[in-house]
């Protein structure tokens, strides 16, 4: 894999109970991520991907925007390097 890479971010605002687990878990897939989100007890979600950079980027572009009814007030990510710990990208509960 080119450039491969890990990412966390937590994202803050309204971004619980607006679809926002489920639409980034299809952004992921269609850029071929792999990892999982969830939500958080502070009302945050944390999303942990891996993959090519370029496309972690791309995800990190739309964590910024979120579905229609989010509203994102910021997003802290951080990066690693590629484990391999993943396979497919999911919802955690």
């Amino acid at each position: 894999m080119a450039d491969p890479a890990s990412l966390q971010a937590t994202v803050y605002g309204r971004v619980q109970g607006v679809f926002f687990r489920a639409s980034v878990t299809g952004w992921a897939r269609e850029l071929g991520l792999a990892g999982y989100v969830r939500n958080l007890p502070d009302s945050t979600v944390e999303v942990r991907a891996e993959g090519k950079r370029q496309q972690l980027e791309k995800l990190v572009d739309y964590l910024k925007e979120g579905p229609p009814a989010a509203r994102i007030d910021r997003v802290v990510t951080s990066w690693s390097e590629y484990t391999g710990d993943y396979s497919g990208f999911r919802v955690r509960y």
